[in-house]
């Protein structure tokens, strides 16, 4: 990147609003189609137990409205989680470049720095974090799916990837994420150990008997949905950005 374009994003990020807001029904939520991509190899295809009701099929599949209730679920059921309120989640997608199963499926974005503070120096100068606002509510996090890769992994992986991305929220709600202790504060020290423990957390969930109708849709993959449905949509909107304030210092 030349120092010029450089120097032009950052005094774009400087002009961008401190706070973004979608309010129904004048500036509802940005909705896009998700997007096919050729598939370097076919997706993980699992055998379907029976008809999975996954909405009315005259209608574009929703797909942030169906993993909000299921997030939603999982924090009711599962305690290490109870503290996660979706109401101050949004739920977004990224849109896949390529047909690889793997690489990013998810991820989750802070909307406040350490400890849920508003603002941080870098450098000399004090930055915030953009605020989302939806009807009113200020959200806290946002977390964003690749698709349509997330709905082309394996049943069990996409509750995995769930699990990882709800258990990064700060046990305190506040913004932040979960800090643990050492080095790798955010993954610990072993990405594996991490994995098996969320993937622990996905089958105690799943032995409490949730409502099979709530996540029948994840046995799905992405061109069954668009069979039944047409389409699928989501939710699309932009990485929150740190805005430098005026006045800091320099």
């Amino acid at each position: 990147m030349s120092l010029a374009l450089h120097l032009q994003d950052e005094a774009a990020v400087a002009h961008s609003p401190l706070v973004l807001s979608w309010n129904k029904p004048a500036q509802p939520l940005p909705v896009r189609v998700v997007r096919a991509v050729r598939q370097g190899r076919p997706p993980h295809v699992e055998p379907t137990p029976a008809r999975i009701p996954t909405g009315p099929e005259d209608r574009p599949f929703d797909f942030c409205g169906h993993i909000r209730r299921v997030c939603g679920d999982i924090a009711r059921r599962c305690p290490e989680l109870a503290h996660v309120d979706v109401t101050r989640i949004l739920f977004a997608m990224t849109q896949a470049r390529s047909g690889r199963t793997h690489g990013l499926q998810a991820r989750v974005t802070p909307l406040r720095f350490r400890g849920g503070q508003l603002t941080r120096i870098r450098h000399g100068v004090a930055y915030q974090v953009q605020r989302y606002f939806v009807d009113g509510k200020e959200m806290l996090y946002l977390i964003s799916f690749c698709l349509p890769r997330f709905l082309d992994q394996g049943f069990e992986e996409k509750f995995v990837t769930l699990f990882h991305e709800l258990y990064h929220i700060s046990p305190a709600f506040d913004g932040d994420l979960r800090r643990h202790d050492g080095r790798c504060d955010i993954h610990t020290t072993s990405k594996k150990e991490y994995d098996a423990h969320m993937r622990r957390l996905a089958k105690q969930y799943l032995a409490s008997r949730p409502d099979p109708v709530l996540y029948g849709f994840l046995r799905l993959g992405f061109a069954e949905l668009c069979r039944r449905h047409g389409t699928v949509n989501s939710i699309a909107v932009p990485r929150p950005k740190m805005i430098p304030l005026s006045g800091s210092p320099a």
